[in-house]
């Protein structure tokens, strides 16, 4: 049997005027084409077809793309009866960064759905997506204190919150609140000379023991003698620890470790 609604994780979208805040920070028009994951009863797909926009709305549960088809008659929506982990970005006709990223997604597949389309070879120009507040604040950084998400994150573009909903604007009401992440300038120019893969091999390294100095995470996977001279060539002190340490500075650091 095939299972829906809360079971599934979704917490249906009931606050219209989250959903509008949403379409406005993604910066949504008519010449947009829009990837919607999970439109659930189609709160956020009415406002994205109010801006005009084309809509290509992926929903596993069959019940409620039954519904959905019924609902909507608009020729500028497509809706897709699939679970969006197996769709390929290609399949779909869009091109790089000519397509924004719109969800009210659960937030068990958050880190999976961020991954997936910001290292993407079809990147959106935009993500726009309701996720839990404290995962937007820890990608954001709000406290100063940088983690592997909000690096990851920020690799390949500027994340903002354009809101924080409380959960009552859900049904059912999720035990947390929510905030609206906006991601902007997607690319992957800082991987100009730079390889993707080896910068989260160097990540990952850093990160992997929170109480544990920079320099000694590092030291595991490349040497200390190798770890120590790429951060004193980064000018970085040498008990610095992984969440202070900045974005341009771990580039840094990966390129100094690159030429070891």
């Amino acid at each position: 049997m095939k299972r829906t609604g809360a079971r599934l994780g979704q917490h249906f979208l009931t606050g219209t005027w989250a959903a509008a805040k949403l379409v406005e920070a993604a910066g949504v028009t008519e010449n947009d084409t829009v990837l919607e994951i999970g439109p659930g009863k189609g709160a956020l797909t009415i406002e994205l077809l109010k801006a005009g926009a084309h809509v290509i709305a992926i929903e596993k549960d069959t019940a409620l793309v039954e519904k959905l088809r019924a609902t909507f008659t608009e020729k500028r929506l497509t809706i897709i009866d699939a679970d969006i982990r197996d769709v390929k970005p290609e399949s779909l006709g869009v091109k790089s960064h000519e397509y924004i990223l719109a969800a009210n997604i659960p937030y068990y597949i958050t880190g999976e759905i961020i991954r997936t389309f910001l290292s993407s070879d079809i990147q959106p120009k935009t993500m726009a997506l309701l996720v839990q507040k404290e995962v937007a604040e820890r990608i954001v950084a709000r406290d100063a204190k940088e983690s592997i998400l909000s690096i990851a994150v920020k690799v390949y573009g500027v994340p903002s919150i354009a809101a924080k909903v409380t959960r009552g604007n859900f049904s059912p009401p999720p035990s947390v609140d929510s905030a609206i992440l906006v991601v902007n300038s997607i690319s992957k120019s800082f991987f100009n000379g730079l390889d993707e893969t080896f910068f989260f091999k160097i990540l990952r390294a850093g990160f992997a023991s929170k109480r544990k100095f920079l320099a000694n995470n590092l030291s595991i996977p490349f040497g200390r003698e190798h770890a120590l001279a790429a951060l004193i060539k980064a000018g970085i002190a040498e008990k610095a620890r992984a969440e202070d340490i900045s974005l341009n500075e771990w580039h840094q650091i990966a390129l100094n470790l690159r030429a070891v």
